[in-house]
């Protein structure tokens, strides 16, 4: 577990370092939300609309108060081919609808920027890397996952997930499939097959984005609370998706 660990946080970017014992929490989620280039401005505005909305939605406070110790701890970062680092937003302990609304808050003064490329293999190796160096304690450990293409860049996806899983992290997805999804299946195949991971771990699709903010409000119900969503159901008898078409993908482009 310790090799796993040690992989995780040598595949990620700088963390935030624990100074103290932040105490129990219901779950520990990290937000990590994709910033490529492959959305436009309106799409990554509207996106970022869709989190700062869903964190201060009533829904989301009373699954939070819910739960068994009351409060999570949250924090959320932006991603592409890399970890954007002025993006990163540490620890917050949230137990009560004011530590949502500032939570939410620094989320929405933050500047919006795109970057090149789509690294997902590095964003869940970030989340679980925060995790791992988080000053709480959880009874589930969460990445949360948001992206609308498949790995194209840094390490493969699919070891990276099994890795965070195997040091007892749930990864789940929100597929954006606002355009014509490039993996065969679909982009919500693709996040199932290749992307999540964990007890419970599920993928929602987002075709619209004006239901962006509900999908997200959905998800993190979900997350908070615990509770065992609808499986993704997989074509009897379709075959399982490439987990590097992506990197294929890319490669015929860069060839041609």
């Amino acid at each position: 577990m310790l090799e796993i660990l040690a992989v995780l946080l040598s595949m990620s970017g700088p963390t935030p370092v624990a100074a103290q014992p932040g105490g129990e929490v219901d779950v520990k989620l990290v937000l990590a939300v994709d910033t490529s280039r492959s959305m436009d401005q309106e799409e990554v505005r509207i996106q970022r609309e869709g989190y700062v909305e869903a964190l201060r939605h009533r829904e989301f406070i009373d699954a939070v108060t819910a739960g068994l110790n009351g409060r999570i701890a949250i924090s959320y970062f932006e991603w592409a081919g890399y970890v954007v680092p002025e993006s990163v937003i540490d620890w917050q302990l949230i137990a009560t609808e004011q530590d949502a609304i500032d939570f939410a808050a620094k989320l929405e003064q933050r500047p919006i920027t795109t970057q090149r490329r789509t690294s997902i293999s590095t964003a869940i190796a970030q989340g679980a890397a925060m995790i791992v160096s988080s000053p709480y304690s959880g009874q589930r450990q969460v990445v949360d996952v948001s992206g609308d293409g498949a790995n194209n860049s840094g390490n493969p996806v699919a070891p990276t997930r099994d890795m965070a899983v195997e040091a007892g992290v749930v990864i789940n997805g929100l597929a954006l499939m606002l355009r014509p999804s490039s993996p065969p299946g679909g982009l919500d195949k693709y996040y199932a097959d290749c992307v999540i991971g964990g007890p419970g771990s599920f993928v929602l699709p987002v075709y619209k984005i004006e239901d962006f903010a509900t999908a997200v409000r959905r998800k993190l119900v979900l997350e908070v609370s615990g509770l065992d969503p609808a499986p993704f159901h997989r074509i009897a008898g379709q075959p399982k998706t490439d987990c590097m078409i992506g990197e294929r993908q890319w490669q015929d482009m860069f060839d041609r």
